[in-house]
């Protein structure tokens, strides 16, 4: 073997070895990371924002996985300055993830000897600043991997989360996002929500006051318990309303409480008065038309589609799940507009398996409710179904064909239904999708 080559063995040896994003197993799909990236983007990135050189860190690995090293160095070396001044000081643990993502990139991009020079700067960080005795992880690199993670492995960062609390109790912000990740699990059925979990939300609004999204989880699970909570809520949203339109300052978890605990009209209000402050926020438009795309009065739905369109040109690569939300509201007023949409998106070639099932899951929908096509609706439940990937979307899909079996008085549509179910092996008297999701 070469001096060479067994050089730059020992190198990629040592990079394996390094505690950063490209080590950490993040490579969901392009779709996800895309996703994944958006919302990244729109995290508040003010001066101040205690997780601001996490978002970066974070942004550069997912940017070098959609094919631009060059924005992803950009964004590393940002992230650099950035943890230096959060912490006014140039050296520190929480540097270790950050100059590893370096080491990546540079060999990656062919620049070794740089490579190497960041890999001195993480073995010289290490040995400064070691872990606590029995203890793999430094609390700033388990901190930051937990928060990495709430977006690829909830149950794994709730566990890093408990363990770099356990090493450094005194770090609220860390206490916070562990109860958001906790809370999290309760979103779609608040009133289900433990005590345990419902007390460490009170708890972190007291020692977290200036988080409003903790304070606003904190007022939705209180309302789903079956208090009134209606003059908090005008409160918290005026709040709300003042801070920038971060995906993390509570506008979003809000609305969803003045939907479901207040009024959709107030929702629709509270929606439009934060687009009159903030008229150019992109997340305010896409809170806006989940406020409003289930209103029937035409002009609501016209307006609805401009700004779900305006939401698309936002970001640039939207995502499946926003593309399906638009031909839906499109159905209220022209369906063969929706249909057009629906087409399009089925004629793509780079959906993943869980994608397609989701799309045939809705377009289905769609064949049935829009097109009143009593036959081929079935084809695309069955389309979904056959993708051998446990989802929402499958379940959704056989309680549906389960459905029409049980209600169609066509022999035919029974028998295929039947043979089909049969064949997969799935009992046709199985779980239904609320108690999957609990096994979920």
């Amino acid at each position: 073997m070469s001096t060479d080559v067994s050089s730059n063995l020992s190198l990629e040896n040592k990079l394996e070895a390094l505690q950063c994003h490209f080590n950490w197993k993040l490579n969901p799909g392009i779709e996800r990371l895309t996703i994944i990236l958006h919302t990244l983007e729109d995290i508040d990135t003010e001066e101040g924002n205690f997780w601001l050189g996490h978002i970066y860190n974070l942004q550069g690995y997912i940017q070098y996985k959609l094919g631009s090293s060059e924005k992803a160095l950009s964004i590393c070396s940002r992230a650099t300055k950035t943890f230096q001044q959060l912490k006014n000081s140039d050296e520190g643990p929480w540097l270790i993830v950050n100059f590893g993502n370096l080491a990546w990139l540079h060999h990656l991009m062919g620049e070794d000897e740089k490579s190497q020079d960041y890999l001195s700067k993480v073995e010289a960080l290490m040995s400064k600043y070691k872990a606590p005795p029995e203890q793999e992880l430094h609390p700033e690199v388990c901190a930051e991997k937990a928060w990495a993670l709430m977006r690829f492995d909830k149950e794994k960062a709730a566990e890093l989360f408990q363990r770099a609390i356990e090493m450094q109790p005194e770090n609220i912000e860390w206490q916070s996002s562990c109860v958001i990740l906790s809370a999290e699990a309760f979103w779609g059925n608040m009133n289900k929500m433990t005590p345990d979990v419902l007390e460490k939300l009170r708890s972190a609004t007291e020692r977290d006051p200036e988080n409003l999204f903790v304070a606003v989880l904190y007022l939705e699970a209180r309302a789903a318990k079956g208090e009134q909570i209606r003059n908090e809520a005008i409160r918290l949203a005026e709040k709300v309303l003042e801070r920038s339109t971060s995906r993390y300052n509570g506008i979003t978890p809000l609305l969803r409480l003045y939907r479901k605990y207040m009024s959709k009209d107030e929702a629709i209000e509270l929606a439009e008065e934060a687009l009159k402050r903030h008229p150019d926020s992109r997340v305010l438009k896409r809170c806006a038309v989940f406020s409003q795309q289930y209103n029937p009065d035409p002009r609501i739905i016209d307006k609805t589609i401009r700004m779900w369109e305006e939401v698309i040109d936002a970001y640039p690569e939207c995502s499946l799940k926003e593309t399906i939300s638009l031909a839906d509201v499109y159905s209220k007023v022209d369906i063969e507009k929706a249909d057009q949409i629906y087409r399009e998106l089925l004629d793509r070639e780079d959906l993943d398996p869980a994608e397609k099932q989701m799309l045939y899951k809705y377009y289905a929908s769609h064949l049935y409710c829009n097109k009143k096509d009593r036959c081929r609706f079935i084809e695309y439940y069955m389309m979904a179904v056959e993708i051998q990937e446990e989802s929402v979307y499958r379940q959704l899909s056989i309680d549906k064909l389960k459905k029409t079996l049980e209600r169609t008085r066509d022999p035919e549509i029974q028998r295929r239904i039947t043979e089909f179910l049969t064949s997969l092996g799935i009992n046709q008297n199985g779980p239904d999708t609320k108690e999957f999701i609990t096994r979920l």
